[in-house]
């Protein structure tokens, strides 16, 4: 009984302010908790990403599964626990927008989530190169967005779509101008298209592309499939407009071009170094030695250097051009069929010594 007197009167001396400091430090303790807890799930760092960031990818049609999963999945996040609890207290899942996204280091759970949630997407830069068929251009330009190659190949080949942009399908990749534009991974197919075509009129609205037309004499769509024979025709920038004037001296006197790369293009056999006469005898509105004038679309994506130098052509009397025998890369110009078979005849001496014969 003394022992529990003792003990009672040990409580009954404890000060009331004994008691709040207690209180308060559970009350803190719990706090502290609390709040490191909603520290660690929402704001601490918490993705994998370098000093450039790190691109995602949403696809069209994606569900709230199936970006947290690809996101956990593929390693994307250090935590996966606190980063889909995250997702799931902000609620995220309401409305997926599909898109590229930039992941920085240092990214908490919550800006993530966040980032995604209101679909602030980064765009992306996509790169058009000079590309022979069609068939390869959409293939270049669908490994940067989101629409196939196959969808890209059909609107390209669709006369109808050709026509409401003022092209036909045949010449409708003369639209596609080469650079580097920067858009959203995620744009459709008709947007894509509309932005091209924005990008090809301010082309020939910029550098007096417009003026020189007219020197030329040939139309916007006239003069990209020149540029496209052009541009396979030499790599030697300096020679391109020399070139160019041949094709306008005999475009001007009604000369079939007679354009080697037409046939290659006509045939598919973009690797030979000869042109021989059944090549030239085959039946397509490609193969210049048959059909006079241009063909009905260009046989590559010419660069903006080449499209200027055809815009800048030299004035000259040269009708005929051969490479040269040394493979230099350069060609021998001439204004008679006589000078010309000269230099074809030293020219293929050269490839025959070398033992190329086709």
């Amino acid at each position: 009984m003394i022992r529990f007197a003792f003990i009672f009167n040990r409580i009954r001396s404890v000060s009331r302010l004994e008691v709040l400091l207690v209180l308060g430090a559970l009350t803190l303790g719990v706090t502290v908790g609390v709040l490191y807890y909603f520290y660690d799930e929402l704001y601490r760092s918490n993705v994998n990403a370098p000093e450039e960031g790190r691109l995602i990818y949403i696809p069209t049609g994606a569900t709230q599964t199936d970006v947290l999963y690809s996101i956990v999945k593929g390693g994307v996040v250090k935590n996966s626990t606190t980063f889909v609890r995250a997702a799931s207290r902000l609620k995220y899942g309401r409305k997926i927008y599909s898109g590229c996204y930039k992941v920085l280091p240092g990214m908490g759970n919550k800006q993530l989530v966040r980032m995604l949630a209101l679909g602030a997407q980064t765009p992306v830069d996509l790169r058009i190169s000079s590309v022979r068929t069609r068939q390869r251009l959409a293939g270049v330009i669908a490994q940067q967005i989101e629409p196939d190659s196959a969808a890209l190949l059909q609107a390209m080949m669709d006369e109808a779509l050709a026509d409401s942009f003022g092209f036909t399908s045949e010449n409708f990749a003369a639209m596609f101008i080469p650079n580097t534009y920067e858009l959203y991974w995620n744009v459709s197919v008709d947007d894509f298209l509309k932005r091209m075509y924005r990008e090809w009129s301010n082309f020939w609205r910029s550098g007096n592309r417009e003026q020189k037309l007219e020197r030329l004499g040939l139309s916007r769509i006239e003069a990209i499939i020149l540029a496209s024979i052009v541009s396979e025709e030499t790599l030697k920038v300096d020679e391109m407009p020399t070139i160019a004037g041949v094709y306008v001296n005999r475009l001007r006197k009604k000369i079939p071009l007679q354009a080697d790369p037409t046939v290659r293009y006509a045939t598919g056999n973009f690797k030979g170094h000869r042109v021989l006469l059944s090549h030239t005898q085959v039946r397509s509105p490609y193969n210049t030695y048959r059909r006079q004038g241009l063909p009905p679309g260009p046989i590559c994506i010419p660069s903006p250097t080449v499209i200027d130098a055809v815009l800048n052509y030299s004035e000259h009397s040269y009708i005929f051009f051969c490479a040269k025998a040394d493979f230099s890369g350069y060609h021998s110009f001439s204004k008679t069929f006589a000078q010309h078979l000269n230099n074809a005849t030293a020219y293929q001496r050269a490839l025959n010594s070398r033992k190329i014969f086709r």
